[in-house]
């Protein structure tokens, strides 16, 4: 497969312009194009122009409103509601953002439940901004089903993504985003197109067999990691992300899918916390500080989000790779 190199400058204009000439207007797709152009910046190839194909198909199709405009509710002090009015989910983040920081300041936490809204993007983006402005952050939401529940063999829960992040004193914020699955479905799926096995483990084909065939899992079931403790957070995920704010659960969100491949209408759920607020204002800094230097003192162990910030400054000197059939696709579909 031939690759070509991008700067992150015109792999914004390539997710812009397309989305733009398939039913987004210039504030959505903006807002989308970013959180496109972050992933690739961070090497998350599996959540950033690989995603653009199926978000064109549901804009195309009227299921994704190109032209949404959220609306914030305050529900409780510390608890802001966001009606995503069926868009891509960036413009809902961009838009709560402050309100949700102003929230977590005043009381020491607050909570977004950000509902009717399509999130097929990396969750990272939705914490790490609110890092860099002092918060701890969490966020999660749920999916189709794709995931098995420990010692199961069907689909029950989504592969319900959990981001967590943390602000440092001198440094980029500590972050983690992962699924509850053993590998994201967009690896899943980068595999198979790609035509590369899976480490054992990943999944089950449609008859319950165990695979490492990436197109057979995509037929069949993920797996959680770590089995019954993958299965609980799944559970949690989905208990939070849909059950606490009125929004559809994975197995809900698969029965109304269109099955167009495109993203699927669901919730999501940020906590922001103040650390300012917990009772040690002037000694939290340093004293976690202390603790990551205690971890990063054993040999071969970094802070999560260290290899996605290594990979972030190379891509601004170098740009990034895509391939050269996935570059085509998307200008095919910016001028069709």
């Amino acid at each position: 497969m031939t690759d070509i190199n991008l700067t992150l400058k015109e792999v914004r204009r390539l997710a812009f312009d397309c989305l733009l000439a398939n039913g987004c207007d210039q504030a959505n797709a903006e807002a989308a194009a970013d959180n496109i152009t972050m992933a690739e910046r961070d090497g998350y190839q599996s959540h950033g122009l690989f995603r653009l194909p199926a978000f064109v198909v549901s804009l195309r199709n009227g299921k994704v409103n190109g032209k949404a405009v959220p609306k914030i509710d305050t529900l409780a002090p510390g608890v802001i509601r966001i009606n995503g009015d069926k868009g891509i989910v960036a413009l809902a983040h961009q838009r709560s953002r402050k309100a949700l920081i102003n929230r977590a300041r005043e009381q020491g936490i607050a909570i977004a439940a950000l509902t009717d809204i399509f999130h097929m993007a990396a969750l990272w983006p939705d914490v790490e901004p609110l890092a860099e402005q002092g918060l701890c952050a969490i966020a999660m939401t749920s999916s189709r089903s794709f995931v098995a529940p420990a010692g199961g063999v069907r689909p029950l829960f989504g592969t319900n993504p959990l981001a967590f992040a943390w602000p440092r004193k001198d440094a980029p914020p500590v972050v983690f985003d992962q699924a509850v699955s053993v590998m994201a479905r967009g690896e899943v799926q980068i595999a198979a197109r790609d035509d590369h096995a899976l480490p054992a483990g990943v999944g089950l084909d449609a008859g319950g067999n165990p695979t490492t065939d990436p197109q057979a899992v995509l037929d069949g079931v993920m797996l959680p990691f770590g089995g019954y403790k993958g299965s609980s957070i799944a559970l949690m995920v989905e208990m939070l992300a849909a059950g606490l704010i009125g929004q559809p659960f994975s197995p809900e969100i698969s029965a109304a899918s269109n099955n167009d491949g495109g993203p699927e209408l669901g919730g999501q759920v940020i906590i922001a916390l103040d650390p300012d607020r917990f009772g040690d204002k002037e000694g939290w800094r340093d004293h976690c500080e202390s603790f990551f230097e205690e971890m990063l003192s054993q040999d071969g162990v970094r802070l999560p989000g260290q290899r996605r910030h290594a990979q972030r400054e190379t891509a601004l000197a170098n740009g990034i790779e895509i391939p050269e059939t996935l570059h085509k696709e998307i200008l095919d579909l910016s001028s069709a």
